[in-house]
């Protein structure tokens, strides 16, 4: 039988305000088995852009990320998200390492070819380093993974960190049974935006192509659902959508299977 695997991924509001943070860490901490975290970062990478007289770019929900961003989110990113919440979980108990995808040849990616847009140093993840993080994680220490990658040439990307999450799950899945929870400032996916109660329990792929049709899950929440369906199609045990605040219960949140 297969250990238990569990992967939180957590967007950057909650990493970035104190009181969120060390809610979702206390959670995190109490978690059994190995497991790791994955972080964004995002508003507090614009914060720092706009003082540095830096413009933040988005095109659909990503960033575009020329020279200059690049050295402001590897500095957010891989720097200060991540140490404080290293930090934290030290302080609780938990023997946490902070990593990019190029500590370790962790996770390699090829930059995004251009078509309608250029997203200029942008990863897509390419190689997962499996074993790596499965000596890691089964030895009791807990990577904390930032999202950047690496070309292997010498060039870091800037990389989704809801994909890092799932292409981590992925690899990770025939050695694991593996938990994957994508969490965020919302109970679930909503079949209503502005009524936190109208969480769907449970999506399917023909519920999900259904809902995208209607315009009821749109905008951010379709590359994160896709995500999802792709690591359940690839052997991934468990996805579901959840507030931070509830990754430790299990009938909270919306579930998605095939």
């Amino acid at each position: 039988m297969k250990q238990r695997l569990t992967i939180i991924k957590v967007g950057g509001k909650i990493v970035e305000e104190d009181t969120s943070l060390g809610r979702l860490l206390d959670d995190f901490a109490a978690i059994d088995g190995p497991k790791i975290l994955v972080h964004g970062g995002g508003r507090s990478a614009t914060r720092l852009a706009e003082r540095l007289g830096i413009e933040s770019r988005m095109v659909n929900g990503r960033r575009v990320t020329d020279g200059e961003t690049l050295r402001v989110v590897t500095m957010v990113y891989g720097g200060l998200v991540n140490k404080n919440i290293v930090a934290g979980l030290q302080a609780r108990g938990v023997n946490a390492f902070g990593m990019t995808g190029a500590d370790l040849d962790l996770i390699r990616s090829r930059r995004r070819p251009v078509r309608e847009v250029d997203y200029g140093f942008v990863g897509d993840v390419e190689r997962v380093n499996a074993e790596i993080i499965a000596l890691l994680a089964t030895r009791g220490m807990v990577p904390v993974l930032a999202p950047l990658t690496h070309d292997g040439k010498g060039q870091l990307l800037n990389t989704n960190a809801d994909t890092i999450a799932g292409e981590v799950a992925k690899a990770l899945a025939s050695a694991f049974d593996v938990t994957l929870v994508y969490c965020f400032e919302k109970r679930g996916v909503l079949r209503d935006e502005a009524d936190d109660a109208s969480v769907i329990p449970l999506i399917t792929r023909p519920d999900f192509e259904r809902y995208v049709a209607d315009g009821t899950i749109a905008g951010g929440m379709i590359p994160k659902l896709e995500n999802a369906f792709d690591a359940i199609e690839r052997g991934v045990d468990e996805v579901r959508v959840t507030l931070a605040s509830a990754i430790s219960q299990p009938g909270e949140g919306t579930r998605i299977r095939k």
